[in-house]
């Protein structure tokens, strides 16, 4: 779709591909724009599943500085309040992490190499996690005197401790895969992040699309409302799944012990 970003279909997965190879895949304006089509054309498609990857030796080496000559002279404040994207809720930058929360299938991010700033924010945005096992991982944001403004404010708070994601915002150290394992930042590791992240979209594939898409929404809705709010909605959920011929579908597939067949 740009010569930033690439996105296919095959067997109900959409592939993100990041494809600025020959710069670590740095998040320039053009990086950005790709990766905001990228999660709005995958969340208006029959996909499934969506694994995000980045080309080259890395995932993601973070913002490109060298592009930011074109924020000098501007007000930071106009650049940054307006809230343009998200029904109203984000602004560009942001935009790059929050919209694959809102891509209402299931996303993974296959994590190799780099991830750094706005690499793992965008990261962050997904579901699940695979890294290599020398991947890794920075909040590089306080390296140039800044804070982390993609979104990762929302989203590291659900994954991490406060002391370690204050360490990691304070520091911009990186850290090895295997710590952002422990620390709940990666998932899991595997030698081939890119074919294990494939091999649980294709997996995911045969689970129920209604389901799927229902359950990622209800997670969403529980990590910000109330517990009574949480357990209605989850009620919610399950009546508007039994009962469908999709949700007969499965238990029929289970029951002959079969691959269940879909429409959608």
């Amino acid at each position: 779709m740009s010569d930033r970003v690439s996105v296919t279909y095959e067997n109900h997965i959409a592939h993100v591909r990041l494809t600025r190879a020959d710069k670590m895949n740095a998040v320039d304006q053009a990086m950005i724009d790709g990766i905001i089509a990228a999660g709005n054309e995958v969340a208006a498609s029959n996909a499934r599943v969506c694994v995000i990857s980045g080309e080259g030796k890395g995932f993601c080496a973070g913002i490109d500085i060298g592009g930011l000559g074109a924020m000098i002279g501007k007000d930071p404040v106009d650049l940054m309040m307006p809230r343009t994207h998200g029904g109203g809720t984000t602004n560009q930058w942001q935009e790059v992490s929050m919209v694959w929360t809102r891509v209402p299938v299931p996303v993974i991010a296959a994590v190799h190499g780099v991830c750094f700033g706005a690499g793992m924010q965008l990261a962050l945005g997904a579901d699940i996690r695979i890294a290599a096992p020398d991947a890794r991982f920075a909040v590089m944001e306080m390296k140039w005197g800044i804070v982390p403004d993609m979104g990762g404010m929302v989203l590291m708070p659900r994954l991490l401790r406060s002391d370690v994601m204050r360490k990691l915002t304070y520091t911009a150290e990186p850290i090895s895969a295997g710590q952002a394992e422990a620390w709940g930042l990666v998932t899991e590791l595997a030698d081939d992040p890119l074919a294990a992240a494939m091999a649980l979209a294709e997996a995911l594939t045969l689970k129920s699309p209604a389901a799927l898409r229902a359950a990622k929404a209800l997670i969403g809705y529980a990590e910000t409302h109330a517990p009574d709010d949480i357990l209605l909605e989850e009620s919610r959920a399950q009546a508007g799944l039994m009962g469908t011929p999709e949700q007969m579908e499965v238990v029929a597939a289970q029951m002959q012990k079969r691959p269940p067949v879909f429409k959608t």
